[in-house]
């Protein structure tokens, strides 16, 4: 079908896109295009290049997005709020719309009419990368070789990679699957794969384990305008320079573990460790700054917000219409989102140690008992008789016909 034709693969220089360039030309007798898009991978980038030209690339992209990711993908979701299942900060689910972004622009600059990714057939990946570049360019083919191959573990991956002469990054001893960037590490599969299990110390790429942790407190300043975080203890810094340091400075103190059961949209539960150290203090601190800013009835319904809007980025519907009207509204949440945060970091725990806006609904004057120009403690009965007026109501209606009841002798 695909014979001669050009095919963009997702590359990472992992497992499984290292075993699937051999593979697609084996059975389509394809041309690959390997596309390595950078959202902060890290050191290997370097390697990328040689490593799928001697796999059987044609042709290689290495594409640095790292500044568009986070600035169109993690400040947004930052700024709705958005945490799937209480713990997860979706910095897999983020990433994968910006990557299927670029592959389709490579297919469309190469000319090809397929796409080929990594991602098995029982995760969340496959959905992200293929309804994006759906809603992208619906004319363009998708291969998934994990839903077709007759490999049918990381195990027989490594099998065939040796028997193709193929460096791999992984051994049958430590198998963990690992997706990294700009802003988090996650971990799956292994010993992992029994949540009794305890993750190893070994494990954390970029936290230090929190009994390890300095057992000295420390404390970072972070600065937002309008819901974007600017500074870092006074420091103007660029939007990846800035996730950059926020990742050291909790990083070396145990923050940002998230150890969490999944429910994944094909329906079944995983469990993952994540590694989010900036992401875990942005978001600390974005939500102690709305507390203080946004008044009762916009916080409840932006919660309600949030959760969808994680679930909308979580299932791969980055691209979709209410995905852009949920933006609508937080963007007009955060107009006031302007502030100082004070966080004590220590041993794994962040603690809110301040907060200041110029925007702050909080006034001191008007919580104090002894002012009564703004409240006056007297209101407080007409109000509570209004409350409540409704229970009154029931209780004595309900106590005329206890005493109704009586009267016949029923």
């Amino acid at each position: 079908m695909l014979k001669g034709e050009k095919v963009v693969l997702a590359y990472s220089g992992g497992l499984d896109t290292s075993v699937i360039i051999p593979w697609l030309k084996e059975n389509y007798e394809c041309e690959i295009i390997a596309a390595c898009i950078d959202v902060g991978q890290g050191g290997e980038i370097k390697y990328i290049k040689d490593k799928a030209l001697a796999s059987g690339a044609s042709k290689v992209y290495i594409e640095d997005v790292k500044e568009e990711f986070v600035k169109d993908y993690i400040f947004p979701t930052l700024k709705a709020g958005a945490v799937y299942e209480g713990k997860y900060l979706l910095g897999t689910s983020m990433a994968r719309p910006l990557i299927a972004k670029k592959l389709v622009e490579i297919a469309h600059k190469e000319g090809a009419k397929a796409i080929a990714h990594g991602a098995t057939g029982k995760g969340n990946d496959q959905v992200r990368f293929e309804v994006s570049i759906h809603a992208l360019d619906p004319s363009i083919k998708i291969i998934a070789p994990w839903r077709i191959w007759d490999l049918k573990s990381r195990e027989d991956e490594i099998d065939y990679a040796k028997k193709k002469g193929i460096p791999i990054p992984v051994t049958k001893e430590k198998i963990y699957s690992v997706d990294n960037n700009l802003w988090h590490v996650s971990h799956e599969g292994g010993d992992l794969e029994d949540p009794w299990n305890e993750p190893k110390s070994d494990l954390y790429d970029i936290i230090t384990p929190p009994d390890k942790a300095p057992d000295k407190p420390e404390y970072v300043l972070i600065e937002f305008e309008k819901g974007i975080p600017v500074k870092v203890n006074g420091k103007a810094l660029e939007p990846v320079k800035l996730i950059e340091e926020l990742n050291v400075i909790a990083g070396k103190n145990g923050v940002g573990i998230a150890d969490l059961v999944e429910n994944r949209l094909v329906g079944m539960k995983s469990r993952g460790v994540y590694e989010t150290p900036a992401g875990t203090l942005l978001y600390t601190a974005h939500k102690e700054l709305e507390y203080l800013v946004l008044d009762k009835e916009t916080m409840r319904f932006k919660d309600l917000v949030s959760q969808k809007y994680a679930d909308l980025v979580y299932n791969g519907l980055w691209f979709s219409p209410l995905k852009a009207a949920l933006d609508a509204f937080v963007e007009e949440t955060q107009k006031n989102v302007t502030g100082v945060v004070r966080l004590k970091l220590y041993k794994g725990n962040v603690i809110n140690a301040g907060v200041k806006s110029s925007y702050s609904l909080y006034n001191e004057e008007f919580v104090t008992f002894g002012k009564d120009d703004v409240y006056n403690q007297k209101d407080a009965e007409g109000f509570i008789n209004l409350f409540g007026l409704s229970l009154k109501i029931k209780a004595l209606m309900e106590m005329g016909r206890k005493d109704m009841d009586e009267a016949v002798g029923r």
